[in-house]
């Protein structure tokens, strides 16, 4: 049926335009001529009050919900997110976690790295490709209101006649995350406080925005009565409805303040497939270990009895965390009723401080078979992180190679493009630390530190490797697990270790022939890990702990890297610093 309309052509035309209508169908056949789509939003951000966790508070919210809508799109697409800001009293940025921005460097979303901050009452376009399938977030990138509410999913699907190293029925998403009742104003406030005031463990786990909170664990229980409803339909329980027999893909993301977490759905397996974007060779768990940041696809068979329900759950590892209760969903299997209970009791926990699991897990993500992207097989540069709590001017800090992150009032992407060279440090940060002397597992008994706004200058095209080293706080026989992430690149994970890291034996041990690439990874308590990546990506790019309150105590870095061959900045990503004046909405 394709050629029957060759009749159509009038014998008199050309037989050149013949032999081009046939070239077209045929590129058509062959896919090239199918162009990439713009896919456009229009978002009103602003505050609301909402009750995920049955206790009601304000919450940022992208048209009137949390998470917000999911951006849903194919390979090359292009995204437009017109943004309105409806806070009133704050401003606002949105960073596009995993979208590499190649081309779009200032939208990244990065307030006071790539761009300055949103106004209130106004209106931002952001603008870029989605150039590479996968699972993908986005979330606020000014001071700590991700926490707040205001995140949500990006789900990049193949070019058409494209398929998928594996097979599944349904495709459905969770973001997992930790819920506060303290205002990030409240808690800023006490992180930055003399004498420091600990944020503290989480009130309640959210699965895709919903939680439990035992209203009758209040302090003044006849006060906040009208707040605190266990039946408010806001914190009903996530479910996810399963038909028997079908095989699920369940695109899994951590967006936690502070908390590692395991998730499992009880009595069945998972297998992973994918991490951050990349085809994982799969491997089978019954609790996936997730840390803030990450992304992960797993392989989910509804083969277990179907006359009743099942418990999805989501518990804190890593720390000792006793009141804060589990999350809780139920895996429904249809037809049963959604809101009928297990029979059964949630599924107990992995043991919090048994790091044995969550080293082996990352230690299996491999890329897999077929798409396995070698990298270099040297580096010309190596770049030593030691992590570390200190005290700047009483203020406990947390630095990197004992220099805390402070974010100047001028972008970096615009200062260094404008060759604006007083309005941050110019002194590079250092690239190591004293290893053979540092001792890794006690408190230091100098625990002061600097501050810097300084950043990494990578010379373009340039191999970097990056050892994450870390190191006990200023509490005794504490290490803590942090989640690194880049903007802008993808990196090979080329080792875990435990211990302080070897310069001249450990990297004899890299994994250079199937290492996965990610965006995020975790350096374990009294650990390294070992990251490889090109500087090939034009910008100004963030690379921290995603620890909410880590990287507001200054737990990061920013690497420059092809500054020359950034594009003209639009003027809508200025308004701030020096660029005061120069903003044209």
């Amino acid at each position: 049926m394709l050629f029957s309309n060759m009749v159509l052509i009038p014998k008199c035309k050309s037989r050149v335009i013949l032999f081009l209508w046939l070239l077209g169908i045929i590129a058509l056949l062959n896919g090239s001529a199918v162009e990439a789509r713009i896919r456009r939003y229009k978002w009103e951000v602003k505050y609301e009050y909402k009750s995920p966790d049955c206790l009601q508070k304000l919450v940022i919210t992208i048209n009137g919900g949390t998470p917000g809508p999911t951006i849903t799109a194919q390979q090359n697409d292009t995204i437009i997110v017109e943004l309105t800001n409806g806070l009133l009293t704050e401003n606002v940025a949105i960073h596009w976690h995993g979208i590499r921005q190649i081309g779009t460097p200032w939208f990244d979303g990065t307030e006071g790295v790539t761009q300055c901050p949103i106004l209130p009452g106004t209106t931002f376009k952001y603008q870029f490709v989605v150039d590479r399938a996968g699972t993908y977030l986005y979330h606020a990138h000014y001071g700590m209101q991700r926490e707040a509410g205001l995140y949500g999913s990006i789900i990049v699907g193949l070019p058409d006649g494209k398929s998928e190293p594996f097979t599944y029925d349904y495709d459905r998403n969770i973001i997992l995350n930790d819920w506060y009742h303290k205002s990030t104003y409240e808690q800023a406030a006490g992180l930055s406080a003399i004498p420091f005031q600990w944020v503290k463990e989480p009130q309640s786990l959210l699965i895709h925005g919903r939680g439990k909170f035992n209203c009758s664990t209040l302090t003044t229980p006849s006060l906040d009565a009208g707040i605190c409803n266990a039946t408010n339909p806001d914190c009903e329980p996530f479910r996810l409805i399963a038909v028997p027999g079908k095989t699920y893909r369940l695109r899994i993301s951590s967006l936690t303040a502070l908390s590692a977490l395991s998730f499992q759905i009880e009595g069945h397996n998972m297998t992973v497939v994918e991490a951050d974007g990349h085809y994982v060779e799969p491997f089978v768990v019954q609790n996936l270990f997730l840390y803030s940041g990450e992304t992960y696809s797993v392989l989910v068979k509804a083969d277990q009895d179907p006359t009743r329900n099942y418990w999805i759950t989501s518990n804190i590892v890593g720390r000792s965390a006793p009141n804060t209760p589990p999350g809780l969903g139920v895996f429904v299997y249809y037809p049963n009723h959604p809101r009928r209970s297990p029979p059964t009791t949630p599924p107990p926990p992995p043991l919090w401080n048994n790091t044995d699991p969550r080293l082996a897990q990352s230690h299996a993500i491999k890329a897999r078979q077929g798409y396995i992207h070698t990298p270099p097989s040297r580096s010309d540069r190596v770049i030593v992180f030691l992590n570390t709590q200190n005290t700047i001017n009483g203020n406990v800090r947390w630095s990197v190679n004992n220099v805390s992150f402070a974010l100047p009032h001028t972008p970096y992407l615009i200062a260094l493009k404008e060759n604006l060279t007083h309005v941050f440090d110019q002194t590079p940060p250092p690239d190591g630390y004293d290893f053979q002397n540092y001792d890794i597992r006690i408190v230091q008994e100098n625990t002061n530190a600097t501050s810097s706004n300084g950043v990494y200058r990578l010379n373009f095209n340039s191999t970097v490797d990056i050892i994450l080293q870390n190191a006990n706080s200023m509490s005794p026989d504490t290490s803590e697990t942090h989640p690194w992430h880049l903007h802008g690149h993808d990196f090979w994970v080329l080792g875990y270790g435990e211990g302080k890291f070897d310069v001249f034996n450990d990297p004899k041990k890299y994994n250079l022939v199937n290492p996965i690439m990610k965006n995020t990874v975790p350096v374990h308590p009294y650990g390294w890990t070992a990251l490889r990546f090109r500087a090939d990506n034009p910008g100004a790019w963030a690379f921290h702990c995603h620890i909410e309150s880590h990287f507001y105590m200054g737990m990061g870095v920013v690497f420059a890297e092809g500054i020359d061959k950034v594009g003209k900045l639009p003027s809508s990503v200025m308004g701030c610093g020096e660029t005061q004046g120069l903003y044209r909405p």
